[in-house]
């Protein structure tokens, strides 16, 4: 099980390359990464046959921000009838397993291999607790098969609490009727992935109050104002009556990069289209100068060297709130809402808080 096999968007997996060679150099594991263009996958070959897992446990999944889903472990050729057991003979050196997800990368051909899956995975499933190899257990390691075609899977692990929150890192959300417009899904997404759902009542409730820069019509408003909270949105174009119509939205027509609030408040949220570097400079200053507790903000991305960028961003970041002498944790990933984009959440970690309402 020397291959860690990552999904991501199609068209990312030179930034999948260049980012987990970067850790697996910091983590002195040894091997390579290589990807297809536009596969929508890609391998780090590990040259010790336990680099995979060293590198999978030096380093928390929630933190890669390009990398979707990982798993390591090897790929199979499986013959036209009886694959089963063929997975079951590979399977000998798994230990077992605490659950199991069939895979597919998110790419057309990837697509149509969900409905051999779906048919596949109940007589696999069957056959792998017969086996006594799968048993119902959250604290041992998940198995996954990421099929390439119905000839190729990869075999795989992962830590259940070190991998995706959904199979193939695809969260299963609703598109609300009531909301704007689709770029609502962003934020949700973003609090499924930057906040643990137990503390959602807590940093998420109705006594909040929030800045939407950049808010037209009303997408990213919609969820501050679905969790209860005062909005302020800020945009030159115009909101969505139905959202007015709450009464909890206050719509200002001025510049979402020179408004600031009078009072604290304890989210700002952004999803203004504008270079990378002065979305980043907006954040720092937002969360540094105390004008809100927690913030989402999306960074649209270069063509060119895009990890690169998005890592010098958040150093210069983080040397900012250094510099101020504040703590601040720092979130940013490829959600899959996002496109050619980053979502970034920052939290301030100091005793000051926000006046509420």
């Amino acid at each position: 099980m020397n291959t860690l096999f990552m999904h991501c968007r199609p068209g990312f997996e030179g930034e999948v390359c260049s980012e987990i060679a970067e850790h697996a150099a910091r983590l002195n594991v040894a091997g390579y990464a290589k990807a297809k263009p536009a596969s929508a996958c890609a391998e780090f070959v590990c040259t010790e046959d336990d680099g995979a897992a060293r590198l999978m446990g030096g380093q928390r999944f929630a933190e890669l921000i390009f990398p979707r889903q990982w798993a390591r472990g090897t790929f199979i050729d499986l013959p036209e009838t009886d694959r089963i057991s063929v997975i079951l003979a590979h399977m000998a050196q798994f230990p077992t397993c605490g659950s199991l997800w069939l895979e597919v990368v998110d790419t057309n051909d990837g697509k149509e291999l969900s409905n051999f899956c779906k048919k596949f995975e109940g007589p696999l499933r069957k056959a792998l607790v017969g086996a006594g190899k799968l048993v119902d257990d959250p604290h041992k390691p998940r198995l996954l098969l990421t099929f390439k075609s119905g000839r190729e899977v990869f075999l795989g692990l992962a830590e259940s609490d070190n991998s995706a929150m959904w199979p193939m890192g695809i969260p299963r959300l609703k598109f609300p009727r009531e909301a704007p417009s689709r770029s609502t899904l962003k934020l949700e997404e973003a609090w499924h992935h930057f906040i643990p759902r137990d503390q959602w009542d807590e940093r998420l409730h109705s006594d909040m109050t929030g800045v939407d820069l950049g808010a037209a019509p009303g997408g990213w408003t919609w969820q501050l104002v679905n969790r209860g909270m005062l909005v302020t949105a800020i945009d030159n174009g115009p909101m969505a009556e139905s959202l007015m119509d709450t009464g909890l939205v206050q719509h200002l027509m001025a510049d979402g990069f020179t408004f600031k609030p009078k009072q604290p408040v304890d989210w700002m949220v952004c999803d203004i289209v504008e270079k990378p570097a002065r979305n980043a400079a907006m954040l720092e200053e937002w969360i540094g100068e105390g004008h809100c507790r927690e913030a989402v903000v999306n960074l649209k991305l270069p063509m060119k060297q895009r990890y690169a960028e998005v890592k010098r961003l958040l150093e210069r970041i983080a040397d900012g709130f250094k510099a101020r002498g504040i703590k601040v944790e720092i979130g940013c990933k490829q959600l899959y809402h996002d496109r050619e984009e980053v979502t970034c959440h920052l939290r301030r970690l100091d005793t000051r808080k926000p006046k509420s309402r």
